[in-house]
């Protein structure tokens, strides 16, 4: 199913209207589209140095500035008529992408997730007695659009069926009024009992069934509010938790200890192997493991519940409430994503906040900002926003295929940019108190946690536009990079929230089922980051040298970057090779030499490049292997470009791939999921994707490298 609202999300140009975020993911985070490369073309110059670009191969003049005659990138350039592939191509993208930007300047693209997202939506509002019949018939519409042959749900395009996300679109179908002997139902319940039924089901999909009674709560791990007062420096304290689990981990405090059950609609039996026993015993694991001392710790917290001082309980509680409000953003969110803004929700909703509270109602405002509306009636939606994010890609994407440096529509996005800056503390000081702020968000709204990922392609999109008042742009892009270096973590490398936030004990909780829970630096943040510093004339930094000896060292022995923010290695590759060749690692390094084998040895007989979501779970057999998609492709070209390989055989054919898939629009198509949330449990289809990414390749071919090696012009 193809989204019909992929462009603007508010078409009034008001940011706080189209509201909230992802993932970095979650959803997030990833990138592409990067700042640089290796090797630089004579009179190649970043945006807006007054140097002309390098001739594109096989003639001169203007490339896609033009657009096939007179239009949004430029005058006609007189070579309408025998323009390469290439250049047309380039020229029908600047127009498709111009077309989308929003009268604010900012572009923003569908994230579509998984129907946990929906389902979970629909069991809120039944919680909270405010479901209504439209908006559970349009989400129902989706879900049942989502739905496989099997009667399954898969977390994303093309695969393997999912047990949690089965349940829960179930529950919400039963919800809507789907029978459970509607055939649909009956192939999709058979399904789940064959795979163990609810018992076996994570726990964030068995939490939201206890809220009606359909589990227990004494079969749920304890989550008792009394951690809110663990000191910093002390074990699983909350800043433990990368900042997406922390902000869901602190509401579910509250409502663990309240435990509601609110009455069920309907029964369940039909998803238990045996609804006379719904709970069979669990094995624990041997005790000097650690899974075993997490597991006979959770014991020991469910006595603790029993004998839980009440006014301890109470002010941890009260505690937890102050935290979750001091954070709500203003747009009414918690984090720009949706799993922390419903249990905040909740939690809040458990303490006696009316509905009417201005607290709550900017909640559930928020929350309906998520959705997105399809043609056909049905609503999807989104984990989060990411407005930040697709406006900087797209704005690299423009300038990099020939868009002059004033042009209007880079100004606006700069301008739009630049008011999104975040300039004061958020949780990121908890381990970086005396660092001063400056960086972005990936969503319209996220204060509280700005991220390093954006913050260093923001940097990198600045660089490429001339704007009127360069005082500002100069300032922010400075506070950008002073805080960028301030968060690196004491191994040389960069997370995307957090610095050092590398804690092994919050994935063992049994509590912690869905997804990576901390925030460790990763190759794709760490190489955007060293190439936004060389871009910036920092290469012989000695900060960014130990950025550079750690991608150095995470190299795999195949040759490939495990990508943390995109999928995966391809995008890890993509994201290290230009970063290496900015800070001046020549493409004859050997770690670059080994990226580019492996690359080669990768590539479809399409001449594209894909890789599966199931690379995360089996490396061995999936990485860098699944159908070719405009996005990943980009990542591979993206890195060989940088490697000095434009005459090459791979390069040859990659760019071919993406004219020849090109649609009529200027777009392409890519219903595979290639952004990353939490590696294999959350993947994300970035529906802007397909078209910045392709456009930036493209650009560079025809154009050679934005910036010359260690961000010389």
């Amino acid at each position: 199913m193809t989204a019909t609202t992929d462009g603007p999300a508010n078409p009034g140009g008001d940011p706080t209207s189209g509201n909230t975020t992802a993932g970095h993911t979650t959803a997030g985070n990833a990138t592409g589209g990067k700042a640089t490369g290796g090797k630089a073309t004579a009179g190649n110059a970043t945006a807006g140095s007054g140097r002309p670009r390098p001739v594109p191969p096989g003639g001169g003049g203007p490339g896609p500035g033009s657009v096939a005659g007179p239009g949004p990138g430029g005058p006609d350039s007189g070579r309408a008529a025998d323009r390469s592939p290439v250049d047309a191509a380039v020229g029908r993208a600047t127009a498709h992408l111009l077309a989308r930007q929003d009268p604010a300047g900012w572009w923003k693209g569908d994230l579509q997730t998984n129907v946990t997202m929906d389902a979970e939506d629909l069991l809120l509002r039944q919680f909270l007695g405010i479901r209504d019949e439209p908006t559970t018939r349009a989400a129902a519409l989706f879900i049942r659009g989502e739905q496989g042959e099997d009667g399954t749900w898969a977390t994303f395009h093309g695969g393997p069926s999912d047990l949690n996300a089965t349940i829960e679109a179930y529950v919400a179908l039963r919800l809507a009024g789907d029978p459970p002997d509607a055939p649909h139902m009956v192939r999709a319940s058979a399904w789940i009992r064959a795979r163990g039924g609810i018992a076996s089901a994570r726990v964030f999909t068995r939490i939201w069934l206890a809220l009606f009674g359909w589990w227990s709560w004494d079969h749920l791990p304890e989550l008792p509010p009394e951690l809110v007062f663990l000191p910093r420096w002390a074990p699983l304290n909350i800043y433990d938790f990368g900042c997406w689990a922390r902000q869901t981990i602190v509401p579910l405090t509250i409502v663990s200890a309240h435990r509601p059950v609110r009455p069920a609609p309907f029964a369940l039996d039909e998803l238990h192997t045996d609804a006379r026993d719904p709970y069979p015993a669990r094995p624990l694991a041997p005790a000097a493991s650690w899974d075993g001392v997490f597991q006979r710790m959770d014991k020991a917290l469910h006595l603790y519940r029993k004998v839980a001082p009440r006014r301890l309980r109470g002010a941890a509680m009260r505690s937890a409430a102050r935290w979750i409000i001091e954070r709500q953003e203003n747009d009414g969110c918690w984090g720009g994503i949706q799993p922390p803004a419903v249990y905040s929700v909740i939690a809040l909703s458990l303490l006696g906040y009316d509905l009417r509270h201005p607290v709550m109602r900017a909640g559930l405002e928020s929350l309906d900002r998520f959705a997105v509306w399809r043609e056909d009636g049905a609503r999807m939606i989104e984990a989060c926003q990411s407005p930040v994010w697709d406006t900087c890609l797209a704005a690299i994407a423009l300038a990099d295929a020939g868009l002059p440096a004033d042009h209007p529509a880079l100004v606006r996005a700069a301008d739009w940019m630049l008011g999104e800056e975040i300039t004061r503390t958020g949780d990121w000081a908890v381990r970086r108190p005396r660092l001063a702020p400056g960086g972005w968000a990936f969503e319209f709204h996220n204060d509280n946690y700005p991220d390093i990922d954006d913050t260093a392609e923001v940097v990198l999109a600045l660089r490429r536009v001339k704007h009127p008042d360069p005082v500002r742009m100069e300032a922010a892009i400075a506070r950008g990079v002073s805080w960028s270096l301030g968060m690196q973590s004491g191994n040389g490398a960069w997370g995307a929230f957090d610095a050092d936030n590398t804690s092994p004990l919050p994935n063992r909780l049994p509590f912690c089922d869905f997804g990576e829970v901390i925030d460790p630096p990763s190759a794709d943040v760490t190489a955007h980051v060293v190439e936004m510093l060389a871009v910036e004339g920092r290469a012989g930094d000695s900060r960014t040298w130990r950025g550079i000896e750690w991608l150095l060292a995470e190299q795999e022995p195949g040759g490939a970057w495990f990508g943390r923010w995109g999928t995966n290695y391809v995008y890890g590759t993509g994201s290290v090779v230009p970063a290496l060749t900015a800070a001046g690692i020549p493409g004859s390094h050997p770690a670059v030499r080994h990226a580019v084998a492996w690359l080669e040895s990768v590539q479809n007989d399409d001449g594209g490049w894909g890789e599966d979501q199931r690379s995360y779970r089996d490396p061995e057999r999936w990485a860098g292997r699944g159908d070719s998609t405009p996005s990943q492709t980009a990542w591979a070209l993206l890195a060989l470009l940088a490697a000095g390989e434009r005459d090459g055989k791979a390069v040859e054919r990659g760019i071919g791939y993406l004219v020849d898939t090109q649609q009529e629009d200027g777009s392409w198509d890519e219903p595979h999921f290639t952004g990353t949330g939490f590696p294999w449990d959350f993947s994300i289809n970035y529906h802007l994707y397909r078209q910045v990414f392709p456009l930036t390749a493209l650009g560079r071919y025809l154009h050679g490298e934005p910036f010359g090696p260690a961000g010389e012009a």
